[in-house]
């Protein structure tokens, strides 16, 4: 019979090339205790902790194949992407192309950063930021992993432009910059600054409401009321963005757009 020793750290590769995360002793269902530096450990796998910033690298698979690498590894930062000749993107239009809002062409080309201080990107389809996270070796959390990693995060009250959930605002902020913004796990910006995509779809609900008083009286938004059954299923967003208000936060969630839209307010964040 095998035994487990509690001292023994068992570290499970992702795939080649790519970061790894660490369990303690004990067997590979045991919880994880550290993830690379760029997430978080949240229940069973890795949240960013930051809202995904979108780089395109020229030269991935040759001359910039060890940036790719250290993406990858959720090891980037923003001084040697810009000295590698990267482009950040979707900072204010979508110049996501070739790479194409169906997800076409996207392969070797966009790569989702998660790191502080950085704009992070919108006008970015559903479709894009799927594979903008696969391409570093990731995934859109689906909205339960999402619901796990925000937990904690400050229900938006007024905000007060330096160190609350950024919700009154024009545009987003840099990633992290608002201090008080953190969930229970150390997840940075989940209410407000860009309303994010996770990885369920369900059909399109064009109808908004607020969560009732039974929900913790937060507020916020849900837009899952009726359906559009004439067009695209909706893809999920949570959390609100920075003109949400009062009605961004923890709970906040949307059917309301397709995967293949894109808009001003809307990002994303990628998990391991």
């Amino acid at each position: 019979m095998k035994t487990w020793f509690s001292i023994v750290a068992i570290t499970v590769a992702l795939s080649p090339g790519t970061a790894t995360v660490t369990r303690a002793g004990g067997p590979p269902s045991a919880p994880l205790t550290r993830c690379p530096r760029d997430s978080v450990v949240s229940g069973s796998g890795c949240m960013d902790k930051y809202e995904a910033s979108v780089w395109r690298v020229p030269n991935p698979t040759t001359q910039n194949r060890t940036l790719v690498l250290k993406i990858q590894r959720g090891a980037a930062t923003l001084g040697g992407l810009l000295a590698s000749g990267a482009t950040p993107l979707g900072q204010a239009t979508d110049d996501y192309a070739p790479c194409a809002d169906s997800g076409q062409n996207c392969a070797n080309d966009i790569y989702a950063v998660s790191v502080f201080g950085a704009t992070p990107s919108a006008w970015i389809t559903w479709f894009q930021a799927q594979q903008a996270c696969t391409n570093s070796g990731k995934h859109l959390p689906s909205s339960a992993e999402w619901q796990a990693a925000v937990v904690g995060t400050p229900d938006p009250g007024p905000d007060n432009g330096a160190t609350d959930c950024n919700t009154t605002a024009a545009l987003a902020v840099g990633t992290g910059l608002r201090s008080s913004c953190v969930s229970a796990i150390g997840a940075f910006d989940m209410g407000g600054n860009l309303t994010e995509w996770v990885a369920d779809w369900g059909p399109r609900s064009p109808d908004c409401g607020a969560w009732s008083a039974n929900a913790s009286r937060t507020g916020d938004f849900q837009c899952l009321a009726g359906v559009d059954e004439t067009g695209e299923p909706g893809a999920l967003t949570r959390g609100g963005s920075f003109f949400s208000g009062m009605t961004a936060g923890p709970l906040a969630v949307t059917a309301g757009f397709s995967p293949s839209q894109s808009f001003r307010a809307v990002g994303f964040r990628c998990a391991r």
